[in-house]
């Protein structure tokens, strides 16, 4: 440890056992004998509050808070953090709650520990920084009970985001659903993407009920479109919420009876009426409505039925393996209709319908129950079967690029590298099939805009042309490029 953190750790433990005895960490104590106390003169103006108070204090410990609180600030001002801390510990020792109004001095000293622990370099230095701001939460709490949703929304992003490997494991999800149930869809914004995140974790993970899952995810919907709505110029905060939350939780319509059928025929049924001679987009939301459990009395349902019956007309495949797939897909039976399809591929001799239907589940996995890593598997598998077809690695570049919001918030480097691996698809989908060549080129046009920056290599110490691995669930190695 160097010295300079040695000198702020060592401080910090200091607070941290002034802290506990406020907060009565200790369960015994030596008797002390002590002269009597200087008399306290409440100001007349002060709140009352139960926490130490300049007010409450002797003259002499006053005017040493007072000034500390000054000080400290100013050093804050000029970025002078090891000169600030010891002067904040004084001032927050000493009086925690200042005036007893304010409450600056909990987000100052949240900020400097927040600064140390970025500049830790042991694991031991962080957690003691990750308490100290835990225990400044709390007293804040303490403090100013009214603050406790806000707090809870606070602590919950900062375990999230920052310390999620020094709080207990699901302290970021309790205390974001906390601010949720405290306050449903007047949320605060910061807390809708780490909560999204986690819910969808949760769900997938089964250790959360579709039923409370779906009563969150339908907060959380409620809340971005409250917010879209009165943001008044100044949504951009609320555009990045608009663009990752959403999709997040539009993968959670792969889980069948997650969903019911109104949120499939409000999501979806626009999209035929603005297409109602598209018999592929009318097979499309009937099997999105059929997975949703519409009934088929339900009023969409009868309007679609009545544009397939009118337009769409398609002979049905002769009696066999093939139509029960299709039996099932058409009925939104969508994993059954996979094993079947599956089946089909097992026993034909016929090449291309081997590669036909194998890419049909690739498509399936990909639309309908939104499992990507399984879609690539069968894209890659049904480009195998026949040479020169393009279309499995467009399905796969569709794939890479949709996963902005999966692998990272929607915006920024961790959303934009996924376009690298997806025109790596669409460059191979032409070159091994010419007739791919337009539409691979109107998708690469299309991502091209939401590459990074020469800036955003610059500060990662990257640059164009070099190899890089995208994670997440891509796994893939491409090169860089940038926008533009």
């Amino acid at each position: 440890m160097n010295p300079k953190h040695m000198n702020v750790f060592y401080q910090t433990i200091t607070i941290l056992c002034i802290s506990c005895l406020i907060l009565s960490c200790s369960t015994t104590t030596a008797p002390v004998v002590t002269a009597p106390a200087e008399p306290v003169v409440q100001a007349p103006t002060e709140p009352d509050n139960p926490c130490m108070t300049l007010a409450k204090l002797s003259p002499r410990d006053r005017d040493e808070a007072e000034t500390a609180y000054v000080l400290y600030r100013d050093q804050i001002k000029l970025k002078k953090y090891d000169n600030a801390l010891p002067l904040w510990q004084k001032a927050y020792g000493l009086a925690p709650a200042a005036n007893g109004r304010v409450k600056y001095q909990f987000d100052d000293g949240v900020k400097l520990y927040k600064h140390y622990f970025a500049e830790a370099t042991t694991e031991a230095e962080k957690k003691v920084y990750a308490d100290s701001i835990l225990m400044i939460y709390n007293k804040r709490v303490e403090c100013h009970p009214d603050d406790a949703d806000y707090v809870n929304a606070r602590l919950g992003f900062d375990s999230y985001y920052t310390f999620a490997d020094y709080v207990p494991e699901g302290e970021a999800f309790r205390r974001l659903q906390a601010a949720f149930d405290a306050k449903g869809t007047d949320v605060d914004y910061f807390v809708i993407n780490p909560f999204t995140k986690l819910l969808y974790d949760k769900v997938v993970a089964e250790e959360m009920s579709h039923e409370e899952g779906r009563k969150y995810a339908t907060l959380i919907f409620g809340a971005i479109e409250k917010g879209m709505e009165e943001c008044e110029g100044k949504c951009e905060s609320w555009e990045i919420i608009n663009e990752y939350s959403p999709k997040r939780l539009e993968a959670l319509e792969g889980l069948k009876g997650f969903y019911p059928c109104d949120y499939y025929a409000t999501k979806y049924y626009p999209e035929y009426l603005a297409n109602e001679q598209d018999c592929e987009v009318i097979g499309d939301i009937t099997r999105k409505l059929r997975w949703g459990e519409c009934p088929p009395d339900h009023p969409n349902m009868v309007s679609l039925a009545s544009a397939k019956s009118a337009n769409c007309y398609v002979p049905p495949p002769p009696e066999g393996p093939l139509k029960q797939a299709f039996n099932a897909y058409n009925d939104g039976q969508f994993r059954e209709a996979v094993v079947l399809f599956d089946s089909f591929v097992e026993k034909t001799q016929d090449v291309d319908k081997k590669a036909k239907y194998t890419l049909l589940n690739a498509k399936i996995y990909y639309r309908d129950i939104k499992n990507f890593p399984q879609s690539r598997k069968y894209a890659l598998k049904a480009a195998s079967m026949k040479s020169g077809w393009g279309e499995p690695y467009m399905l796969i570049g569709k794939l890479y690029a949709s996963s902005g919001p999966l692998c990272g918030p929607g915006r920024g480097w961790d959303s934009q590298i996924v376009t690298w691996p997806a025109i790596d698809m669409f460059e191979k989908a032409k070159q091994v099939d010419p007739s791919a060549a337009a539409e691979a080129n109107k998708w690469i046009s299309q991502y091209r805009q939401y590459m990074p920056t020469n800036e955003d290599l610059f500060v990662r110490n990257l640059k164009k042309g070099q190899s890089f691995t995208v994670g997440c669930w891509i796994q893939e190695k491409t090169k860089i490029r940038t926008a533009g």
